[in-house]
């Protein structure tokens, strides 16, 4: 993509290095960084450097309150952060990250490789990441987006306001709702929480856990694209929006 020529001639020097560190339980998810909207990779509180893996990401996309693509990029402006360019001001961010295959050998270390290199591998699998990010209320309630093969969709247009309060989600699987998908309600502050599958129709209901940045993250397994070097696809997805506090 054009968006990403200028960094990748850096970033491709370290992508390399990311390799051992593991893989399996890290995503993609938006969030306020100085008060401008960033794509951070990483789980719980790692924020990991999202430069770093900028050659990984496949697509950046945004949408109108009505679901009609505008258009949107990354910006880097640090060395660190992935900055996203909000100047058309889109409602809906989405994003995708190839993360390859990573292998896990018994002595717990990850290895960005399938297992026809790694023959001594316990686990080997493919890593797809997603994230949609909810920026402006919506006209209507959002359905399934370009490039997202596993997304988390608010089943109303309308969030919750308030900590606690129930919301409906629908998991899809592409595009379809999708049954035993893993959600989990905090992907940022509990990561390691009990995780609840999606229902035959893809639905979870859980209650919202922040009066500010909420990151939802689901987890869904399949088949691998090839047996010789992974046993599945694991797809990690990320529904985030923030619900604002009292005024000051």
């Amino acid at each position: 993509m054009k968006t990403f020529t200028k960094f990748l001639a850096v970033a491709a020097l370290s992508a390399g290095t990311i390799a051992t560190t593991g893989a399996y339980a890290h995503g993609i998810w938006f969030a306020q960084r100085s008060n401008q909207l960033a794509l951070i990779y990483g789980v719980g509180a790692d924020d990991l450097d999202a430069v770093k893996r900028l050659p990984l990401v496949k697509s950046i996309a945004g949408f109108d309150d009505s679901g009609q693509p505008v258009e949107t990029k990354l910006v880097s402006t640090t060395d660190k952060l992935l900055l996203v360019s909000l100047d058309n001001q889109p409602a809906v961010v989405a994003a995708v990250l190839d993360n390859g295959r990573w292998s896990k050998t018994a002595d717990g270390k990850w290895h960005n490789k399938g297992k026809d290199e790694v023959p001594d591998a316990v686990i080997s699998e493919r890593n797809y990441k997603y994230a949609v990010h909810l920026r402006l209320p919506l006209e209507k309630p959002l359905g399934p987006l370009p490039e997202q093969t596993l997304q988390i969709v608010p089943v109303k247009a309308k969030l919750p306001e308030l900590l606690g309060q129930p919301v409906k989600l629908r998991v899809l699987y592409q595009g379809k709702p999708v049954a035993g998908a893993r959600v989990q309600a905090d992907y940022v502050n509990d990561p390691d929480s009990k995780p609840v599958k999606s229902g035959k129709d893809g639905s979870v209901t859980l209650k919202v856990r922040n009066q500010g940045l909420n990151v939802i993250v689901a987890t869904f397994d399949s088949p691998p694209d090839d047996p010789v070097k992974s046993t599945k696809i694991e797809h990690v997805a990320t529904l985030s929006f923030v619900l604002p506090h009292k005024p000051e």
